[in-house]
C-alpha cells in the first residue's frame, strides 16, 4: 500500500512552467478588421510582463521566487492513488488523482491566481478585475491579491452567485468585492440586462463587464485578470503535471490514460501538457479532456475565430466556440459554462493529439457521490465531470480485463458546493443537451470573421 499518497519532497518542487508554444504551432490572435494582435494591443488590459509571456516561444519559464513563497503554502500537491473507487468498480485499472483541493480557495486556481498578482504588482498596478462562474477563480485572485496587497473586484455570474453565496464570503475574506453580472455598473452589464432582465448570466458577460471596467480606469493603475483560457495561464497551470511527472517517476509508473475536465481549459491543461509534450515526442498515451453535455464545446462546436467575450471586447482567438453570444443553461458546474476553449486546447483537438469527450449532468453527479463514498473527498461539480470519464474509462478496462494507470486532475473540492449535492440527492438535477438549432444559432455569430489556418505540429 505505499503507493496510496505520494508525496513530492518541497525541494523537488518545480522551479520553471512549461511553455507548450514552444512545441505546436497556434493561430495569432486578430483585431476585428483581421489584422494580427500586437503586445501594443494588450497593454490597456494586462501588464506587460504577462503579454510577454501570453507571446513567449521558450519551452521554460522559470518561476519568480515570490509566487514559489506562496505556492509552498499547498504546494507539491499530493498525488494519491483511488484504491478505494478501484475496488468500489472491481477494476483492474489503476487510477491516481492529482489532489488540487488543498490551496487555500480549495481549488487548482491559485496556481495562476497567484503569479498574475505579483506580475501586476511588480509592474505597478493597484487594482484587478476579473470574471468567475463558480466562485473559484474569483476567490482565487481575492486570495492572490490579498498575498501582494492588490484590491480585486470581481464580477460573478449571476446564476452561480445566486447558487453559490459562501463563495462570495470568501472573496470578502480576502478584501476582494464581488458584484453579480450582469450589473448595472458596465454598458456590457446593461445592454445583456436590457436584452434579458432574468438573464442567468455568462462568462462571456462576466468578462466584457471586468475587461471594460479595468481599460476605463483613467488612472492606468487597473488591470484586467482572466482565470482560464490564455496561453499565460495554462502556463502557470501546468505546475500541476510537472510534479504529477515527479510522482509518477518515484513510483515506477507512467499513466497510460490522462483526464481532467474543461470549460475554459486551465485545470485540464495544468495536468495533460507537460503529458501531450511527451505524446509529441512518441509516447502512447490517450489524454481526455471533459465538458458538460450541455455546453459542448469541444465535441460539437467548430474550430472558428470569435471573441472570447460577449461585448466583443477580446481580441478574435483561433478555438472551439459555440458563439460568444450564447449563454449556457445553469448547470451547477458553473466553472465549466464557457462558449469558447483555450486555444492551444482546442489546436491540440485539430491536431488529434487529444480527444474531448462530454458527461452528462446527472452522470456527473453519480461520479462526484461515487468518489466521496469511496475515497472520500467530496468533489467540486466540475470535478465530477472529470470523475465521470474515469468511470467510463474504469469500467471498460474491466469489460476488456485490461489494466492500465489512469491519472485525473482532481479540480477542487466540494464543500462550498453541498446545495447542489442536495438538489441531486432531491431528485432537482436534470439534464441538459443543445439542441441542433440552439446550436445553429448561436454560431451565426462568427460567420463573417476570419478562419484559423489548418496548422500542425512539427513532428
Amino acid at each position: 500500500m505505499h503507493d496510496r499518497k505520494i508525496d513530492l519532497p518541497t525541494r523537488e518542487m518545480p522551479r520553471q512552467w512549461y511553455n507548450i508554444l514552444a512545441d505546436i504551432p497556434l493561430n495569432p490572435p486578430l483585431k476585428p478588421d483581421g489584422s494580427p494582435v500586437g503586445p501594443e494591443d494588450l497593454a490597456p488590459v494586462f501588464p506587460m510582463n504577462l503579454i510577454e509571456q501570453e507571446m513567449s516561444p521558450e519551452r521554460w519559464i522559470d518561476i519568480p521566487e515570490p509566487v514559489m513563497d506562496v505556492l509552498s503554502l499547498w504546494r507539491p500537491a499530493p498525488l494519491l492513488r483511488a484504491r478505494g473507487l478501484e475496488k468500489a468498480l472491481g477494476t483492474p485499472a489503476k487510477i491516481y488523482y492529482k489532489y488540487e483541493g488543498g490551496s487555500p480557495p480549495g481549488s487548482h486556481k491559485p496556481n495562476t491566481a497567484v503569479p498574475q498578482a505579483y506580475y501586476n504588482k511588480v509592474f505597478g498596478i493597484e487594482r484587478m478585475t476579473t470574471e468567475t462562474g463558480a466562485g473559484q477563480w474569483g476567490s482565487a485572485l481575492s486570495f492572490a491579491c490579498s498575498q501582494f496587497g492588490l484590491e480585486c473586484k470581481v464580477y460573478m455570474v449571476r446564476i452561480s452567485f445566486d447558487q453559490k453565496p459562501y463563495r462570495k464570503a470568501m472573496m470578502q475574506a480576502w478584501g476582494g468585492q464581488c458584484v453579480p453580472s450582469p450589473s448595472e455598473e458596465t454598458q456590457a452589464g446593461r445592454n445583456a440586462l436590457e436584452k434579458d432582465p432574468q438573464t442567468p448570466g455568462s462568462l462571456g458577460i462576466a468578462i466584457s463587464e471586468a475587461i471594460e471596467a479595468a481599460v476605463s480606469d483613467t488612472s492606468g493603475k487597473t488591470r484586467y485578470s482572466l482565470g482560464s483560457v490564455l496561453n499565460h495561464v495554462m502556463l502557470h497551470q501546468t505546475i500541476i503535471g510537472l510534479e504529477a511527472q515527479k510522482q509518477f517517476a518515484m513510483i515506477g509508473e507512467t499513466p497510460d490514460v490522462i483526464i481532467g475536465c474543461a470549460g475554459g481549459g486551465s485545470n485540464f491543461a495544468g495536468l495533460a501538457f507537460p503529458y501531450v509534450r511527451d505524446k509529441i515526442n512518441g509516447q502512447d498515451i490517450a489524454i481526455y479532456p471533459v465538458e458538460p453535455a450541455a455546453c459542448p464545446t469541444l465535441t460539437q462546436a467548430p474550430f472558428v475565430y470569435d471573441h472570447g467575450d460577449t461585448a466583443g471586447y477580446t481580441p478574435l482567438l483561433p478555438m472551439h466556440s459555440l458563439g460568444h453570444a450564447f449563454v449556457p443553461p445553469p448547470i451547477h458546474a458553473g466553472g465549466l459554462r464557457y462558449h469558447g476553449m483555450a486555444p492551444t486546447v482546442s489546436q491540440l483537438v485539430h491536431e488529434g493529439l487529444i480527444e474531448p469527450r462530454s458527461v452528462r449532468q446527472t452522470e456527473a453527479y453519480e461520479a462526484g457521490v461515487l468518489w466521496a463514498r469511496s475515497e472520500g473527498f467530496i468533489p467540486a461539480p466540475e470535478t465530477t465531470n472529470a470523475l465521470a470519464q474515469v468511470v467510463k474509462e474504469a469500467r471498460q478496462a474491466k469489460e476488456e480485463g485490461q489494466e492500465k494507470t489512469i491519472a485525473v486532475s482532481f479540480s477542487g473540492h466540494g464543500l462550498l458546493d453541498l446545495a447542489a449535492y442536495d438538489k441531486y440527492f432531491e431528485g432537482e438535477l436534470t439534464d441538459v443537451c443543445m439542441l441542433d438549432e440552439e446550436m445553429q444559432a448561436s454560431q451565426e455569430v462568427f460567420s463573417e470573421f476570419p478562419k484559423p489556418e489548418s496548422l500542425k505540429s512539427g513532428k
